[in-house]
């Protein structure tokens, strides 16, 4: 909340119109050209133990924009806002800022959603100074915002080995989410013989091993099948586990490759518990279907890129960002730029300034461009 009120500042000191919405959302706006808004920006919260770069660059490469062209005296063809959402990291399982403005929360998740140490989306809400029962009045209307265009770090390494600065996002990868609990029984690690054991770490192991087949058998090259979070219950060197929590994330950029991923995870999971004498529960955290990026922003992208002479080429995203689901209320795209050595969600997280200037300056291009085009709804 305070870097959301240093932002509402620094807007406030450019003379645009700043507020924060109902779940967060930190928004500024100039009141220039006409017609509908472009909007430019990407997120302001990280994970634990992350870096400086993801999202909280493409909401200051989206200020600076604005700054420059004030400052060049140049005025776009239509009114711009700088976003800064909140909540896309999926500490409750969604997207929540970007969610609540294109008007896609589902109410039963908000209401029951919580992080992973209990904490309930409403309280925290509650407790930054928000009032839960009003996040429906961030949801924006289609017809007063023309475009969405957000600047991230890649957060892989093709760019950096490629030797390039920039590059021009197709589309943005699918995301499932679950959280496993195996249960079996705890017990004493040196009289408990082998064979009589329900260890719901090897449960949790015999899974993970299963991985590499899963991907082989229903899996693309996109494919992504994570355990990226484990708590073993009592986690003693000498006890037997008796209760596995994990996370399960699975990506594709086809959302028939993804069902049959999941539907073979269960089958796994089955299978593992079983061999093990353990039970299992799945809580399906979140479900966020693969996204085009829209064609007449990557094109935009695209012309602006040949115009300034950069080599960039056009990729999907294995991660997921605030532009699929602005996807769902307006033309939605996006660029990358390169992350050093690939590394995000760290403390090493890295992007070099000569990058950046580059990316930014190929948002300022793109922002003109998307802002003073007849764009007319088409089919991606």
């Amino acid at each position: 909340m305070e870097a959301r009120r240093w932002l509402c500042r620094e807007m406030e000191s450019l003379g645009l119109r700043a507020r924060m919405d109902s779940v967060g959302n930190v928004i500024g706006r100039w009141e220039v050209g006409r017609g509908p808004a472009v909007l430019v920006g990407s997120h302001l919260d990280s994970v634990p133990h992350g870096g400086a770069f993801d999202g909280a660059l493409g909401v200051v490469a989206a200020l600076e924009c604005v700054e420059t062209l004030m400052e060049s005296g140049i005025h776009p063809a239509a009114p711009v806002e700088v976003v800064g959402t909140s909540e896309e990291e999926g500490r409750f399982g969604g997207m929540l800022g970007a969610q609540a403005m294109a008007g896609v929360v589902p109410e039963a998740w908000f209401h029951s959603a919580e992080d992973d140490r209990g904490v309930k989306l409403a309280d925290a809400m509650q407790k930054a100074g928000l009032d839960p029962q009003a996040y429906g009045a961030a949801r924006r209307e289609p017809s007063e915002i023309k475009a969405f265009l957000e600047l991230h770090i890649e957060q892989g390494p093709v760019l950096d080995r490629a030797g390039r600065s920039v590059g021009i996002v197709e589309g943005i990868s699918g995301v499932f989410n679950w959280h496993v609990v195996m249960t079996g029984t705890a017990n004493h690690a040196g009289t408990t013989p082998m064979e009589l054991r329900q260890d719901a770490f090897r449960g949790l192991a015999d899974f993970a091993s299963e991985v590499p087949g899963v991907l082989a058998r229903h899996g693309t090259p996109a494919s992504r099948l994570t355990v990226g979070k484990v708590d073993l219950q009592p986690n003693f060197p000498h006890t037997v586990p008796g209760r596995a929590e994990f996370s399960i994330v699975g990506r594709d950029m086809d959302e028939e490759v993804m069902t049959a991923m999941a539907a073979a995870c269960r089958g796994v999971l089955a299978n593992a518990a079983e061999r093990n004498g353990l039970t299992f529960e799945i809580g399906e955290t979140s479900w966020l279907a693969p996204t085009p990026c829209h064609a007449d922003i990557v094109e935009a992208f695209v012309r602006q890129a040949a115009a300034l002479g950069l080599d960039a080429p056009v990729m999907p995203s294995g991660a997921g960002h605030d532009t699929q689901v602005m996807a769902q209320l307006t033309r939605s795209g996006m660029i990358f730029v390169a992350s050093r050595c690939g590394i995000s969600h760290a403390p090493e997280e890295h992007s070099d300034w000569p990058d950046i200037e580059l990316g930014a300056n190929l948002l300022l291009h793109t922002l003109l461009d998307v802002a003073s085009l007849e764009l007319g709804w088409s089919e991606t």
